[in-house]
């Protein structure tokens, strides 16, 4: 058996320090998709100029806010001017009835409280590009 140098087995430590703290549920963008067709795709499409009652999420991560050409969005979220779909602010806006996190939405929502269907669907719309 070989003994591996001191800093590298410090270094393997930490990692593996780094590795047990992780969250025992990473986002997995396939489970993703199946949280989006139970609780998104009656209302949102995945396809990119496919609307429906609610405005193509295809490339969602990283937009602006209701900049969709063709989607009339409310004047709620028109008026969100300053809002780009991140993750963190769609964790924010899923997480909450839609009428707390924009008053005025059009969208009828109750939330996602489910942490890691949360995570899991944050992960796969950041997929669609």
């Amino acid at each position: 058996m070989t003994k591996l140098p001191l800093g590298l087995s410090a270094a393997v430590l930490v990692f593996g320090w780094v590795l047990a703290a992780l969250p025992v549920h990473a986002a997995e963008a396939a489970a993703g998709s199946d949280v989006f067709k139970s609780e998104c795709a009656e209302c949102h499409s995945i396809r990119e100029g496919r609307n429906k009652k609610g405005p193509s999420l295809f490339g969602i991560v990283g937009r602006k806010a209701a900049t969709l050409p063709d989607y009339s969005y409310s004047d709620a979220l028109r008026g969100r001017n300053d809002w780009v779909w991140t993750p963190e602010k769609l964790r924010s806006y899923l997480s909450q009835p839609a009428r707390q996190a924009d008053p005025g939405t059009k969208m009828k929502y109750d939330g996602l409280t489910d942490a890691k269907d949360l995570d899991d669907l944050i992960s796969y719309l950041g997929t669609l590009h």
